[in-house]
């Protein structure tokens, strides 16, 4: 009892001492409000208001009902320009899409025969030029069918593929990054928040007042735990509440209960390896070298932002053992699929025993450590 009583009071230590310091309270403000809502709607995986041109050279009724398929919001109104134009309209950057209609073009399409039409991008928008070139592609092929099964006789494939998208039946890309943005912004401030604290005691001296009091090390990392999960779970309450669900509109499919509780757990991790990077560290400059290399990592690794499937056979099983990427994985099953329990256990397994396992670790390291100041 006296123990769990220590880390109580210890813990309100630790919340008085972030609170007093503004720019850390600041920090975690932007992080899990601004920022969350820039990164989710500042980048698109969609193409949007795209700048097309078309170099009509057959000037048939069908090469201007293709210029009339193309409309806002996914293209800007089509420009009409000449071909001696287009190089140098290209060079300038005033068109994204630049499509040649070449002379003759309907009456071969109505002999039968499969005149080609060229499609310019430019390429240094690299995402939305390989999306857009699709989106062009399918556009033109639509429209020309249409048009053509009016009068001729119409063309059908062997198959029909009917498309359905699941999950997110609209393609919206800030459903996905404004989840993997909150998942990020807990990884990178529950290690800042608990590394910092670390430090600033080791640097004011504060760390010497609490060795000369009754206390263990494991009481004094628990405390420290406890009080920044605690800051780090309202953040991003209030975040998924006002942000991704107001803000973005983002469904949220599964249990709101069943993924804090998720977390709960990946926040053990994250607390120790805070702890633990604030431990070996010798100064803030250092403390923050080793989050650029480490929170990256696991940024990247994580499944949120490359699929873990398109990685390396290799680096997958290194990936494995990564609670980041658990975390990745039962929140895309609960807050999208809507998946319960029973879909998430083994995540929450691991994320549990990684977690515990390098708690372990970072408690002895730090305990050594108070040993050496001892």
């Amino acid at each position: 009892m006296t123990s769990l009583l220590n880390i109580f009071w210890l813990g309100l230590k630790e919340m008085r001492s972030l609170l007093s310091d503004w720019v850390m309270i600041l920090f975690v403000a932007y992080a899990f409000t601004l920022a969350i809502y820039v990164q989710a709607t500042g980048t698109s995986s969609e193409v949007n208001n795209a700048s097309i041109a078309f170099v009509d050279e057959d000037g048939s009724a069908l090469s201007g009902e293709l210029m009339n398929a193309f409309y806002p919001p996914r293209f800007q109104a089509p420009q009409r320009i000449a071909a001696a134009l287009v190089d140098d309209a290209m060079d300038k950057g005033r068109f994204m899409f630049v499509v040649v209609v070449p002379p003759f073009f309907e009456k071969d399409l109505r002999a039968g025969r499969h005149p080609d039409v060229q499609l310019n991008i430019d390429a240094t928008a690299m995402q939305q030029a390989g999306i857009g070139a699709n989106y062009i592609k399918n556009i033109i092929s639509e429209r020309i069918s249409s048009i053509l099964g009016r009068t001729d006789q119409p063309q059908s494939g062997p198959m029909d593929l009917v498309i359905l998208k699941m999950f997110n039946p609209n393609g919206v890309s800030s459903w996905f990054i404004s989840v993997v943005a909150i998942i990020n912004q807990i990884t990178l401030l529950t290690v800042v928040l608990c590394g910092a604290a670390v430090i600033r005691e080791r640097e004011h001296g504060t760390l010497e007042h609490l060795l000369v009091m009754p206390l263990t090390p494991f009481e004094i990392a628990m405390a420290k735990v406890w009080a920044n999960s605690a800051v780090i779970l309202l953040a991003t309450g209030v975040s998924l509440l006002l942000i991704v669900h107001m803000a973005l509109k983002v469904p949220f499919a599964g249990s709101v209960a069943l993924w804090f509780l998720g977390v709960v757990l990946y926040l053990f991790f994250a607390t120790a390896l805070g702890i633990f990077l604030g431990t070996i560290s010798r100064s803030m400059a250092q403390f923050a070298l080793l989050i650029i290399l480490v929170i990256l990592s696991l940024m990247l690794l994580s499944g949120g932002n490359t699929p873990v499937e398109s990685q390396p056979q290799w680096l997958q099983y290194i990936t494995f053992f990564l609670p980041s990427r658990h975390f990745v994985s039962f929140s895309q099953v609960i807050i999208y699929r809507g998946g319960g329990f029973a879909a998430v256990w083994p995540q929450f397994l691991m994320v549990s025993a990684i977690g515990l396992a390098f708690f372990v670790y970072s408690l002895a390291i730090f305990r050594k450590s108070i040993a050496v100041t001892k």
